[in-house]
């Protein structure tokens, strides 16, 4: 009987050895934690920087024959003007006193928020 105890003692035993041995693995912090690329604002430009980013988040709701808030931005007029007059980024940026868009939804990534605040700040230029 002691046999058998002593056997069933040692089953036991490699079988919990063997759970704990699953549960320990290495943890690399940069494979946990990847560090996001930095934003790249040293090229920005209407045409590769902004209206990519206005033509996904915004001309669903702002385009076609009747526009939200009869706020249209389908062209470079039309987005330079919202920029010009503070709207566009009062907007993006969920600022007080200013409808956050996109409405509805999260805010834009930093990354274009942060792009778009360049362009403004170069004057909104079109290329």
């Amino acid at each position: 009987m002691e046999h058998l105890i002593t056997k069933l003692l040692k089953a036991v035993f490699v079988i919990v050895i063997a759970i704990f041995m699953q549960s320990c693995y290495y943890d690399n912090v940069e494979d946990l934690y990847p560090q996001l690329p930095e934003c790249d604002t040293t090229n920005v430009t209407y045409s590769n920087s902004v209206w990519p980013v206005i033509n996904s988040n915004c001309t669903g709701c702002h385009g076609g024959n009747a526009p939200a808030g009869n706020i249209r931005l389908e062209n470079y007029n039309d987005i330079s003007s919202a920029a010009n007059n503070g709207s566009l980024l009062g907007t993006i940026r969920h600022e007080n006193g200013w409808s956050p868009m996109p409405k509805g939804g999260g805010k834009l990534n930093n990354c274009d928020i942060t792009k778009i605040e360049t362009w403004v700040n170069q004057g909104t230029p079109d290329n």
